[in-house]
């Protein structure tokens, strides 16, 4: 029975190998002794190899959880033994006695059962259990394919999910800026004559008012649909950043007169630690723009009326710059800090009441493309403190 990788032998044979060779030259002529060696093994004992190439059917080396080639794989009969390494040969010699006897022991073992299966007046014998290497080799890939459909299953079906809540949550958190955006529209389009170009019964001050809460909300709106994209490509998906040389203090300043009227219809009090001799940092003013928004944006939705916002800022390394957000509200459990900038994390809470958003997923992934940290912890005596820094700017 000639040993051919080309046209392995298909065979009754008890005993069955599978040879894992790759395409090295340098492992060629160890291949080649390997199997000279088998083949002279094959004239005084019968057994079933197949060669197998790795480059050609990877999937039954990470089945066989192979680490090196070439490896010598005994699929039959059971326990199931590898062998692998410079010296196949040398283990080969010490382990073919133990193989032989236990493909002796199998065969008593059949050849039992036939007896009994005769005295019992069975008129047919079942067929020989033992399947070809080819067919066991097509089976584990089948097997293979099976678990990775499953698992793709399991994805689409979370995918699925996913999307049906982010829709539910999306809707329910658009309809808060979309009604403060058209009630400041509607008030300004009452009050309009188009005749005289003027409004109506309305000042100077409440007209600007309105407007810029028209606009506001709808730059609020326009962020969580954003948002929302991006978090929703996946955390393979590379995020763009654009980095340059900026001011993080005059951007934390910035959005929080951005967010003014927020914190001011709750009466919040907003404390802030920013030196103004901060460093300049590297990093992408669009991106940080969008962290900063979603952490206050947080700490103003928990922060009850009459509660305190501070933002600080530290130059803690020659490399490092870390701004801190933190409130009096509820805190964040100890178990949930890691799960909390998960971007299903939020949607799998009660729908009921609102929980930190998506956002958190997308503030990781731009901190993080900016090789810096972000993380939470909570106070004692209630409230959290979300930090996280940028690189400084090489000077």
């Amino acid at each position: 029975m000639p040993v051919s990788q080309d046209q392995p032998i298909y065979s009754e044979a008890p005993l069955q190998l599978l040879l894992f060779v790759d395409g090295r030259p340098k492992s060629r002529q160890q291949v080649q002794r390997i199997r000279a060696y088998l083949k002279e093994l094959q004239a005084g004992y019968q057994f079933e190899l197949q060669i197998i190439d790795v480059g050609q059917q990877p999937y039954l080396a990470e089945h066989f959880k192979l680490v090196a080639t070439p490896a010598l794989v005994k699929i039959h009969p059971e326990p199931r033994q590898i062998i692998a390494g410079s010296n196949i040969i040398g283990q080969l010699k010490n382990w073919w006695p133990r193989w032989q006897a236990s493909v002796d022991a199998y065969l008593k073992l059949q050849e039992d059962l036939q007896e009994r299966l005769e005295d019992n007046s069975r008129a047919v014998a079942p067929k020989s259990t033992i399947s070809s290497v080819a067919v066991s080799a097509e089976l584990i890939r089948l097997s293979d394919e099976i678990f990775r459909l499953k698992q793709e299953q399991e994805k689409l079906h979370e995918q699925l999910q996913f999307k049906d809540r982010v829709i539910s949550v999306l809707a329910h958190d658009l309809r808060n800026p979309l009604t403060a955006a058209a009630i400041a529209i509607e008030t300004l389009q009452s009050n309009y004559n188009i005749e005289t170009g003027q409004f109506q019964r309305l000042k100077p001050a409440m007209t600007a008012h309105l407007l810029k809460q028209a606009r506001t909300q709808t730059k609020t709106i326009d962020r969580m649909i954003t948002d929302l994209l991006q978090v929703g490509r996946g955390n393979d998906t590379e995020l763009p950043i654009v980095p340059q040389k900026m001011e993080i203090g005059k951007l934390c300043f910035s959005v929080l007169e951005e967010l003014r009227d927020r914190y001011t219809a709750k009466s919040q009090q907003i404390e802030t630690d920013v030196p103004q001799d901060l460093p300049y940092v590297y990093a992408d003013p669009e991106r940080i723009h969008q962290v900063l928004i979603n952490l206050l944006d947080n700490a103003i939705k928990y922060t009850p009326t009459g509660g305190k916002i501070s933002v600080t800022g530290l130059h803690r390394t020659t490399q490092k710059v870390q701004i801190s957000i933190g409130d009096t509200g509820p805190g964040i459990p100890y178990e949930n800090r890691d799960r909390i900038f998960e971007n299903h994390f939020r949607l799998q809470r009660d729908e009921g009441t609102e929980g930190y958003g998506i956002g958190l997923c997308l503030c990781q992934r731009i901190i993080r493309a900016h090789y810096g940290q972000i993380w939470v912890d909570s106070v004692p005596n209630g409230g959290a403190w979300f930090h996280f820094t940028l690189p400084v700017y090489p000077s």
